[in-house]
């Protein structure tokens, strides 16, 4: 699989994202202007505006037709990177990262990462199952599933120190399309041991279907966080969509 260049678009939104996290704008601050933006990047109008755009879908920024876009009062957005990597969500959020692997090698496919990797249940594919800590203390179990072909770049990998994720970038995988389902789950005894918690203890399931741009799948992933560690937060804009799915299930 070939890499492809970043967009234009996405890395004019990436440097505005950065002034904002970094504080070189403040909440009520104006971005550059369109002309300012376009000089900057050799741009045309189009990918400064796709930039913008994507910055107001977040409830980064307030915009509008005929005035300038405005910084709002809180960062709540992820990265892209952040969103599917537990490396980079954790150092973004100024946490050291860090994991044990408790498993890497070929498994037999569980029928829900079966579905989404389509291949057979029963068929191998490639696990790692993982500790994650921040600052050295246990957050997070992780229960990762590959294709093979796109596991096999990782069987020789250490996934202790280096994100395998950055790996298998490097390795031309693309990481274009993320699923992400969030419920609730009890530490089995097992995971308790893992995360020295009491079995039972709550814990956030978080459930990743990860496809390339063409709609491969590369990945199926299960992480269970420490319920009292994670808070979940965004920002809307009149007149965006929200990217949140808010689902009930039958009663």
């Amino acid at each position: 699989m070939a890499l492809r260049g970043t967009q234009q678009h996405s890395i004019i939104a990436d440097y505005l994202r950065n002034l904002i996290r970094s504080k070189k704008l403040s909440p009520g601050d104006f971005l550059p202007s369109e002309a300012e933006l376009c000089q900057q990047f050799s741009s045309s109008r189009g990918p400064v505006r796709q930039a913008v755009a994507a910055l107001r879908s977040e409830g980064l920024i307030s915009s509008g037709r005929g005035r300038r876009s405005v910084v709002l009062g809180r960062f709540t957005s992820e990265s892209f990177d952040s969103i599917y990597s537990v490396t980079h969500w954790l150092r973004e959020r100024g946490f050291e990262p860090g994991a044990s692997t408790l498993w890497l090698g070929r498994c037999p496919a569980t029928e829900r990462g079966a579905e989404f990797l389509r291949v057979e249940p029963g068929s191998p594919v490639i696990f790692v199952h993982r500790v994650r800590s921040a600052n050295g203390m246990p957050i997070a179990i992780e229960r990762m599933f590959f294709p093979v072909d796109v596991g096999s770049h990782i069987l020789n990998f250490d996934a202790d120190n280096e994100s395998i994720h950055d790996h298998l970038r490097k390795q031309g995988v693309e990481f274009d399309n993320v699923n992400r389902e969030l419920s609730l789950a009890s530490a089995s005894e097992e995971d308790a041991r893992s995360l020295n918690v009491e079995p039972a203890t709550p814990l956030w399931r978080l459930h990743l279907d990860i496809s390339d741009h063409s709609g491969h799948p590369v990945e199926c992933t299960e992480i269970l966080y420490l319920g009292d560690r994670l808070t979940l937060g965004m920002t809307s804009v009149r007149g965006t969509t929200s990217p949140l799915e808010v689902k009930l299930s039958e009663g």
